[in-house]
C-alpha cells in the first residue's frame, strides 16, 4: 500500500478513485476547492454503499476499507508527495491541462508517472516541452470506468517504454483492461471505431433506409451482442474457417458495400432533427429522465461486467 495515487475530484476523478481503491491502492484526491473534495468523498461513499447493496462492489475489500484508502488534499505539492502515479482528470480543455502538467512538471521527481484521462487531446499537444516528458502518458478510460474496464494507453513520441509498461501493469493490477497504442492518432482507437459506426448510422437514417429506433436495435440486439464478448476481427475469424477464408469469401462483397458509403456527415440539419425527435420521444431530454436512463445503463453494464467475469472464470 506504499504507492499513492492522486487524481482530481470531478466525475471521472471520482470514478478513477473508486477503481484504484477497489484495487487496494492508496488514493489522494486533489482539488483546489475543499468543498468540491468533501462532496466528492460523500458521493463516493454513497456510490460504494449502493454498489455493495446491489452486489456490484468491485474488489475484495469492504466499503469502509476502500474508503479508508482515499484521502483528500487542496495543496498540490503535498498531494504529489510520495505519489508514484498521477492521473489528471480536469475538463477537456487543452490550455487548462497544459497548465496543470506545467505545474506538476516543476514539482515531481523522476520516477512518478504523469497520466492524463483525456479522450481526444493528443499526447504531443499535452506534453511536448515538459522536462519530465519521458514519464508522461495518456490513460483514456471509457465512461463509466467502474463498469467498462477498457483503458487506452497512448504514449507521447518521447515517452519512455518503461512508462508504458508500468502504466499497463498498474491498470491490470486494478482490474482494468488496458490496451497499448504504438503511436498517437486522432481519436485514439475506441473513438475512431465509434465514429465510423456513428457516421454510417447517421447516413442510413438520413437516407431514410431505417428509423432511428430500429437503427439502435440493430446494434443493441445484433452486432452489440457479439461485440460484448468478441471484437470485429475475431468475429470474422469465427464466421468462416479463419480470417484468410473469410477474406476469400467476403472481400469482394465488403469492398462493394464499402464503396457505397457516403461522405462524412455534417451532423446537423434535417437528419439531426429526425434523430432528435425519435430519441426525445423515447427518452425526453430533461435531466431527471436522462439521469434515470443513465442509471439504468450503468446497472446493465454492471450486470454485464459481472457476467463476463463469471464466464471468464469458468
Amino acid at each position: 500500500l506504499a504507492d499513492t495515487y492522486f487524481l482530481f475530484s470531478g466525475l471521472i476523478g471520482r470514478s478513477w478513485a473508486m477503481v484504484f481503491a477497489a484495487g487496494g491502492l492508496k488514493v489522494k484526491l486533489y482539488d483546489i476547492a475543499q468543498q468540491q473534495l468533501t462532496s466528492a468523498l460523500e458521493n463516493i461513499r454513497k456510490q460504494m454503499k449502493e454498489l455493495e447493496d446491489s452486489g456490484f462492489l468491485k474488489g475484495t475489500l469492504s466499503v469502509e476499507q476502500q474508503l479508508a484508502l482515499i484521502s483528500i488534499c487542496t495543496d498540490l505539492t503535498a498531494a504529489v508527495e510520495g505519489a508514484t502515479f498521477i492521473q489528471e482528470c480536469t475538463p477537456e480543455n487543452l490550455e487548462l491541462k497544459k497548465k496543470i502538467f506545467g505545474q506538476l512538471d516543476l514539482i515531481v521527481g523522476d520516477n512518478v508517472i504523469l497520466s492524463s484521462s483525456t479522450s481526444c487531446l493528443l499526447p504531443s499537444k499535452l506534453f511536448t516541452g515538459l522536462k519530465h516528458v519521458k514519464q508522461c502518458i495518456v490513460s483514456h478510460p471509457v465512461n463509466p470506468p467502474y463498469f467498462v474496464p477498457l483503458v487506452e494507453i497512448v504514449p507521447h513520441p518521447e515517452t519512455d517504454p518503461s512508462t508504458t509498461e508500468r502504466t499497463y501493469a498498474l491498470m491490470k493490477k486494478i482490474g482494468q483492461s488496458p490496451v497499448k497504442l504504438n503511436r498517437e492518432i486522432e481519436g485514439f482507437v475506441l473513438n475512431r471505431l465509434q465514429y465510423a459506426v456513428i457516421s454510417e448510422a447517421w447516413r442510413l437514417v438520413g437516407e431514410g433506409v431505417v428509423s432511428p429506433t430500429d437503427l439502435d436495435l440493430v446494434m443493441s440486439d445484433g452486432l452489440g451482442m457479439r461485440y460484448a464478448f468478441i471484437g470485429p476481427l475475431e468475429t470474422m475469424h469465427l464466421n468462416a474457417e479463419g480470417i484468410s477464408n473469410y477474406c476469400e469469401r467476403y472481400c469482394e462483397g465488403m469492398r462493394l458495400v464499402l464503396s457505397t458509403f457516403g461522405p462524412v456527415p455534417e451532423f446537423s440539419g434535417e437528419t439531426e432533427q429526425k434523430i432528435n425527435q425519435a430519441l426525445s420521444e423515447k427518452i425526453p431530454s430533461v435531466p431527471k429522465v436522462l439521469d434515470a436512463r443513465r442509471k439504468w445503463r450503468d446497472e446493465c453494464l454492471a450486470a454485464l461486467a459481472k457476467l463476463k467475469k463469471e464466464i471468464k472464470s469458468d
